[in-house]
């Protein structure tokens, strides 16, 4: 991170870029939270979009791919259970 500046008020304040600040921290907690089973829906509302639509369109790629749900729900139903 470079050094602060000063605003027009005097105060200092460091200049970020969308790849450094809080903007990256926000899609690290939206890609977080989605590989964790959080819903789109709800994800909207935490991160104060008005419409769920805007999140998907921004945040799609980030979810699991429907192949790779298929495939570990058959997984999980044809597992053994443990000691047999």
């Amino acid at each position: 991170m470079s050094e602060p500046v000063k605003d027009k008020r005097g105060r200092r304040r460091y200049l970020t870029t969308r790849q450094q600040g809080t903007h990256q921290l926000r899609h690290y907690f939206a890609s977080v939270t989605l590989a964790g089973g959080v819903t789109i829906k709800d994800l909207s509302e935490y991160l104060g979009h008005a419409d769920p639509a805007l999140t998907l369109r921004v945040y799609a790629h980030m979810l699991p791919s429907s192949h790779d749900r298929v495939r570990e729900a058959i997984d999980r139903q044809f597992q053994r259970p443990e000691g047999s």
